[in-house]
């Protein structure tokens, strides 16, 4: 026989944060700085074009606003209709456009600006440990060798590690390396049983 008892000394009261907006983007920012910070440490890739802003770029957005007929200077606005009409544009312009993440960040002509003028990198972490001098202790190898019977050859095909199977799992590594399902080498003896 099972028996629960009541907890009797939880106080039920109302709230006492005030009823209001503020408190909710306060929240909503708080959650997306989390999130942000959370993508930072982990490393979060994503399929991007690397950019790499040309010398004249403010003079070209200055010269797409006045075709646009908008105003350069920095503190200009940007409107609904003529501001998605003037990304467009500027995406023609430099074959670079603006993720649905950062459109919300583009309110003025100044945030445009400093946005055409950020470089974007695409390299990794782990491409970028490849490219500098480190110490001679430390090795990178970036391109690793994966054991496949049919091509090493060195020990008539066998592997040290006889019910371990090369597994490629990825896309973009399925075309580099071949992969292949290591028999087991005890089951013939197993089936003679």
């Amino acid at each position: 026989m099972f028996v629960a008892t009541a907890r009797r000394d939880i106080a039920r009261h109302k709230s006492k944060r005030s009823k209001g907006f503020p408190k909710a983007v306060t929240k909503i920012e708080q959650r997306i700085d989390s999130v942000g910070e959370s993508l930072a440490a982990r490393g979060f890739l994503r399929p991007q074009k690397a950019y790499e802003p040309s010398e004249d770029v403010i003079e070209r957005i200055n010269k797409i606003c006045e075709s646009q007929a908008i105003s350069t200077h920095d503190d200009t606005k940007l409107e609904d209709v003529l501001r998605f009409k003037l990304f467009v544009a500027c995406e023609e312009e430099f074959k670079h456009s603006i993720p649905n993440s950062l459109l919300y960040t583009i309110e003025s002509i100044e945030d445009l600006k400093r946005f055409y003028t950020t470089p974007v990198d695409v390299t990794t972490p782990y491409e970028a440990l490849g490219r500098i001098d480190l110490p001679k202790n430390l090795h990178i190898q970036q391109e690793y060798h994966r054991f496949h019977p049919d091509t090493d050859t060195l020990f008539n095909g066998k592997t040290a590690f006889p019910k371990s199977s090369t597994l490629v799992t990825g896309l973009k590594y399925k075309k580099k390396y071949p992969g292949h399902k290591q028999e087991n080498p005890w089951l013939n003896e197993q089936m003679k049983i």
